[in-house]
């Protein structure tokens, strides 16, 4: 399989797009202007009410809305996080646990007013982001991740990925994490670990417990709320999480961002240091990458499959219905069960990645076509256990009931990803004010002649795919016009980003007029 991230930053942030065999399969935007308090950032918090019918806490992590920890995230070992927290508040505790003693563990079933009290200041780790009207969820489970290792400090155990399935692998990699570990730190080792030597893994420790020393520091004295430490952006986090030998090929548009991965990747994976691309094409490389048409096509309330049929996606606040439909292209010659079968699969198939893709949570209702066969049922059951065994999220799928329904939950960590995939209407009200292809073409001839006097000749435009497809047709006199009017030579290029009324003038170099 062909994995490649391909990574595009523009006025709004920074959006990146994993591929799969070419196939569009998760897609981010990592916003400039968004919020703080995202999954994995770990806070110093005040606790500001106790609530026993809950049997859960509110914090005050400095979020418009207090953030909520249940009994069962407080950790096995609160007493110890608690203990750690004030003594680190106070300047009394070293960032290095050797010398630190651990408080009893608490009880699975027990009372949130039993572990924590109203004030209480202590450490807390963002588990899943504010959704809707509900404020961030917090843990006192701490984990640090790394590229091979996780650290989770308080305990001494060490936990091997379940991927790993080799014992004599899973052996080895224990061995060498009890040599290297501290005393009081525990470790998980991923699935990037996977025969990796002792030196690179130690290297990961010691990196770990350098963010758990700045962490540490920044407790001292410091009166919550208080960001300890921040969770990596968003491309890095999915470049440390995914880098591995299958990842083939990591390419960017943006100078900056090159020059920052190009360090990362030297200082955390230098044998990996080739698959990174700087992208230097005049076309949009989304549009290379044939991802903005994905985008387009995928996020819509309807998705088409390859055999005509099509699934519809709900939202609602409770939960997400899915719909799946067979289509006008029913073929006659085949028995309706297995008809209903194959397209049960493929629609499994296309809903599996849609969940990945748009990061859909929660609890999810798939109305699959109806089948008779109680052995069609099974395998349509397993057919969505394979599709989803890609997705790290933690998920869990029922088999079809009585009803023809399939019921999954997923973890949901964050708002889902949304994309509006509808065009502006073209009236005179609308943002761009125009009503056909001729009025937009008229604008970019105002644009060039303005432009007479520029110094540059030779120009780029960006245009919706409609708009360049109606130039297309007689491109030459359009090109032809404007040099003899403007004096100016333009090369034509499609950009499906761009709105149909939308487009963009630059300079052969790149630069805006």
């Amino acid at each position: 399989m062909i994995k490649e991230l391909v990574i595009h930053a523009n006025s709004k942030g920074v959006e990146i797009a994993l591929l799969e065999n070419k196939k569009l399969v998760e897609y981010h935007l990592d916003a400039y202007d968004k919020e703080g308090f995202a999954a994995g950032d770990i806070y110093l918090g005040r606790v500001k009410k106790i609530n026993p019918g809950l049997n859960a806490a509110f914090v005050d992590i400095g979020h418009d809305k207090d953030a909520f920890i249940h009994y069962s995230d407080l950790s096995p070992y609160i007493r110890s996080v608690r203990k750690f927290s004030s003594e680190a508040f106070r300047a009394e505790q070293s960032h290095l646990l050797d010398k630190f003693e651990f408080e009893p563990t608490i009880q699975k079933d027990g009372l949130m007013t039993d572990a924590l009290e109203k004030g209480d200041i202590l450490i807390f780790q963002i588990s899943k982001e504010a959704i809707s009207t509900k404020g961030p969820r917090l843990t006192c489970e701490l984990s640090i991740p790394g590229r091979y290792v996780v650290l989770v400090p308080f305990t001494n155990s060490i936990g091997i990925s379940k991927k790993i399935d080799k014992q004599e692998e899973r052996e080895r990699l224990i061995d060498v994490m009890q040599k290297i570990k501290p005393r009081n730190f525990g470790f998980v080792v991923r699935t990037n670990a996977e025969g990796v030597g002792k030196e690179e893994l130690q290297h990961d420790v010691e990196n770990l417990l350098n963010k758990w020393k700045v962490m540490t520091e920044n407790i001292k004295f410091n009166n919550p709320p208080k960001l300890l430490l921040k969770e990596m952006s968003k491309t890095f986090s999915i470049v440390r999480d995914l880098m591995n030998d299958s990842f083939s090929k990591i390419i960017t548009d943006n100078q900056t961002l090159h020059g920052d991965l190009k360090a990362y990747i030297k200082e955390h994976a230098p044998e990996q240091s080739s698959i990174l691309n700087k992208y230097e094409d005049t076309t949009p490389l989304f549009e290379t990458f044939d991802i903005s048409r994905q985008v387009k096509t995928a996020f819509g309330k309807t998705v088409t499959l390859k055999s005509g049929a099509y699934v519809i996606l709900e939202h609602t606040e409770a939960l997400h219905v899915i719909d799946v439909n067979s289509g006008p292209k029913v073929k006659k010659d085949i028995a309706q069960d297995t008809l209903a079968f194959n397209i049960n699969v493929e629609a499994a198939q296309e809903i599996a990645r849609q969940l990945r893709l748009r990061d859909i949570g929660g609890i999810i209702v798939i109305d699959f076509i109806d089948m008779k066969s109680a052995e069609y049922k099974h395998k349509l059951y397993e057919a969505m256990l394979d599709a989803m065994k890609p997705d790290k999220a933690k998920h869990v799928i029922l088999p079809v009931s009585k009803f023809g329904l399939m019921e999954i939950t997923r973890q949901r960590m964050k708002e889902q990803v949304v994309v509006d995939t509808r065009e502006p209407l073209l009236h005179a009200n609308s943002k761009y004010k125009v009503d056909q292809p001729l009025q937009i073409i008229d604008n970019i001839e105002m644009e060039l002649n303005h432009l007479k006097t520029h110094k540059e000749k030779n120009f780029l435009l960006y245009v919706h795919p409609f708009i360049y497809a109606f130039m297309k047709k007689d491109t030459f006199s359009f090109r032809m016009k404007w040099y003899s009017k403007a004096g100016k030579i333009v090369r034509l290029i499609q950009d499906s980003s761009l709105h149909l009324g939308e487009y963009k003038l630059l300079t052969k170099g790149g630069e805006k007029v």
